[in-house]
C-alpha cells in the first residue's frame, strides 16, 4: 500500500506552510496563509495515470488542514505521498495542484 499524508501547500507569497483551508466545499477553496495573511484558492489538473493500492491518509485530515477538488472524480480526497506527488485517493489520479486567485495582503504605511 502506498501511504498518504494530509495535503500540504506552501504559501505563494511566503512560502510558509502554515496554510489553513477558510471554507468549505460547497462553496470554495479558498485558503489563507497565517503568516502573511495572503489568499488563495486551490484547484487541480490530471498529470495522467492512476495508482491504486492507496492507503487511507495519515493522519485524518483536519477540517481546516489545505484542501483541493480532484479534477477528475470531484472528491476533496486529495492528499500528498511520502514523495510530495499530488493523488486523489478516491479515484487514484496522479494530480498537478494550482494556485489560483492569489490575493496578498496590501501593506498599510
Amino acid at each position: 500500500m502506498l501511504t498518504t499524508r494530509p495535503l500540504q501547500i506552501a504559501c505563494p507569497t511566503c512560502a510558509a506552510t502554515a496554510v489553513a483551508y477558510s471554507c468549505e466545499p460547497g462553496c470554495c477553496f479558498n485558503h489563507v496563509c497565517s503568516a502573511c495573511r495572503t489568499t488563495f484558492q486551490t484547484a487541480t489538473a490530471p498529470l495522467g495515470g492512476k495508482l491504486a493500492d492507496l492507503a487511507p491518509c495519515e493522519p485524518p485530515q483536519d477540517s481546516s488542514d489545505p484542501t483541493a477538488q480532484c479534477s477528475e472524480c470531484r472528491s476533496i480526497a486529495v492528499h500528498n505521498l511520502e514523495d510530495g506527488r499530488v493523488v486523489c485517493t478516491r479515484c487514484g489520479a496522479l494530480l498537478a495542484l494550482q494556485l489560483e486567485d492569489i490575493d496578498p495582503p496590501v501593506l498599510r504605511t
